[in-house]
């Protein structure tokens, strides 16, 4: 059974100084036996300027994948902030693109198999077709890049227009690329769209799981669209819990094991 952490999910102890990279790589190997990493370029970043994520020297990234490679460890996902597509001012926009460049090298660095760059932040609501074109475009960029290194690239329905299942779709469809791919935050959707979930199934190639989901009685749904559409990927829990954290993932991760045994899943 192929199952991962979301590094955001320690986020509160990140803020709080009780863990850094090496110790959600620890956690995850030692406590929760697991035998991929599910990373968060927050949990590494050296500084946040302008809404751009800014990365630590290539040193430290070769020694995260020091660590990763002595804990024997995958990495099934990166999911990279400060990264994303659409900005209205310009020179922003550029920025961020440049910033995506230095990311995707990391990326590689690091073997990720799997990379998530957002379409958008929670403002951007709307995508015109100006806007449409120039993701597309940057998707191809970025997917031909990673035939190259052994990924794929694409978006996560996280905030704004990619709440949207039908725009993921009609986004996929553009790109046109095999190993473009989307990172599915289950039942994460504007709420008119209930079945979001298999609209973009045959382009899923990671999964985030929270506690709303695991607790809602959905997630049977969109396990059962997942696998119909051929899934084979990473299982991942997702839940940035105020308190107990290290509890509440065991109880996260007890539940998607139960959910995909009842399933026939392993």
């Amino acid at each position: 059974m192929k199952l991962s952490i979301g590094g955001f999910s320690f986020f509160n102890e990140k803020q709080a100084g009780k863990m850094d990279i090496f110790g959600y790589l620890e956690s995850v190997k030692y406590r929760y036996r697991l035998g991929a990493v599910d990373l968060w370029n927050g949990f590494f970043a050296s500084g946040n300027e302008d809404g751009l994520v800014l990365l630590p020297e290539e040193e430290v990234v070769r020694k995260i994948r020091e660590a990763i490679d002595e804990r024997e460890l995958t990495v099934a996902n990166i999911a990279l902030d400060g990264v994303h597509l659409i900005d209205a001012d310009p020179a922003k926009r550029e920025r961020l693109y440049r910033n995506a460049l230095l990311h995707l090298r990391a990326s590689e660095l690091l073997g990720a198999r799997t990379v998530r760059i957002d379409i958008c932040t929670q403002e951007t609501e709307e995508i015109g077709e100006a806007d449409f074109d120039y993701i597309v475009q940057r998707y191809q960029e970025y997917c031909d890049r990673g035939a190259e290194h052994g990924y794929t690239v694409g978006p996560e329905n996280h905030m704004g227009a990619a709440l949207n299942p039908h725009l993921l779709k009609r986004i996929a469809e553009a790109v046109n690329r095999p190993n473009f791919g989307i990172l599915l935050h289950l039942k994460r959707w504007k709420p008119e769209y209930a079945d979001g979930d298999a609209i973009v199934a045959p382009w899923v190639v990671h999964t985030h799981a929270d506690l709303k989901t695991l607790t809602s009685g959905d997630a049977e749904a969109s396990v059962r669209a997942l696998t119909e559409a051929g899934y084979r990927g990473y299982w991942a829990v997702e839940h940035n819990a105020k308190t107990q954290a290290y509890e509440e993932i065991d109880w996260m991760l007890a539940s998607v094991r139960r959910l995909l045994y009842r399933m026939g899943e392993s």
